[in-house]
């Protein structure tokens, strides 16, 4: 097995020299490094991750802590994550809180043992634990998907922040709806506390508003950001005496539930009930009818996460950033909308949303 000597004898450098090469301890001339580079490759070097980190006080891995790493939309930020950690030179260390704020702030504690270099959560909808253990360690961390409101009288977060926006997109689905003219459009929202519960809510009153619908609080009923509780949600919607004639649904996991209790009724989309979601998934596609849907830059989300975190590294002391990313209007026909011809409709029923 080549040793870092070996790689110094055959770039003609001191070892010092290889080992600030490999740490970025100290700069070191480009045709210099690029013969270091290429002595590496060519004798299949491979570094000692350990001693490399004694040396640099880093370990070059990044924590991830997210909950429902099945759920689709999360694995599509997963894989953003780790293509930018990876392109970087970061390797992933990966926790799942299970959205209970216990267990989060015992596994960002475990990450931390593991001394990862920074984090990138998705916090709980309860995340008082997260915020004092980090604050209290001072690690750097990111906060992916969902986003904290700053305290109290305090002008800006004290971490950075990657989210998509969530209530504009709500509400251009409500009003692409009523559009339709739907009067009854109800809402299977989220996990109470998450910040894009609290978003979707707020643009889908928002697109009632623009519609000059009112707003009736029996047509809202969470279900909890998953699949029973989505199923839960539509039922209780479908057993009011005047049921809704749209439905908008906040997430991925929750259509499915509602599409369960339409078919558990032997009711159809869009004849009986017009639908629009919330988060594209590979099959969305595939459903008859095809699924209306907003969806997420989720890929982009994770590496743009990492992107700030790296910057974090970087630069300790900087403000705190929060990033916001634009969201597409995928138009298919659960809405009620007549089918489109496919080649012409990738382009025409695209629309990006701020």
């Amino acid at each position: 097995m080549a040793t870092m000597a070996d790689v110094a004898r055959s770039a003609g450098v001191s070892v010092a020299t290889v080992s600030h090469v490999l740490n970025d301890t100290r700069p070191v001339l480009p045709g210099t490094r690029q013969a270091v580079l290429d002595a590496i490759e060519e004798l299949g070097y491979t570094p000692n991750t350990l001693a490399r980190s004694l040396v640099t006080s880093r370990t070059r891995s990044i924590g991830l802590a997210v909950s429902a790493i099945s759920n689709p939309y999360f694995t599509e930020i997963l894989q953003g994550v780790e293509a930018a950690a990876l392109e970087h030179g970061y390797s992933l260390l990966i926790a799942d809180p299970h959205d209970d704020p216990g267990h989060e702030r015992k596994v960002v504690q475990l990450l931390h043992e593991r001394r990862v270099d920074g984090m990138i959560v998705a916090p709980s909808a309860d995340p008082r634990g997260l915020l004092a253990y980090l604050g209290r360690h001072r690690v750097p961390a990111v906060f992916l998907d969902r986003v904290l409101d700053a305290p109290e009288g305090e002008g800006a977060p004290r971490f950075d922040q990657v989210c998509a926006e969530s209530a504009e997109p709500t509400t251009r689905l409500v009003t692409h709806l009523s559009g339709l003219g739907h009067r009854r459009i109800g809402l299977v929202a989220g996990r109470p506390g998450l910040s894009t519960t609290r978003e979707r809510i707020t643009g889908y009153r928002h697109g009632l508003a623009a519609a000059g619908l009112p707003y009736d609080e029996r047509l809202l009923v969470h279900g909890d950001s998953e699949a029973a509780g989505g199923e839960r949600a539509a039922a209780a919607l479908l057993s009011l005496a005047v049921p809704p004639t749209a439905l908008v649904t906040a997430n991925n996991a929750m259509t499915i539930g509602a599409l369960r209790a339409l078919r558990d009724r032997g009711l159809s989309v869009p004849g009986d009930l017009a639908l629009c979601c919330f988060d594209d998934f590979a099959w969305a596609d595939l459903f008859s009818p095809r699924l209306s849907a907003v969806a997420q830059p989720s890929r982009e989300l994770g590496a743009q996460a990492v992107r700030l975190l790296l910057e974090r590294l970087a630069a300790p002391d900087r403000p705190a950033r929060t990033l916001r990313l634009p969201c597409t209007f995928v138009h298919r026909t659960s809405c009620g909308c007549p089918e489109q011809p496919r080649q012409a409709s990738a382009k025409a029923h695209e629309r990006s949303l701020p």
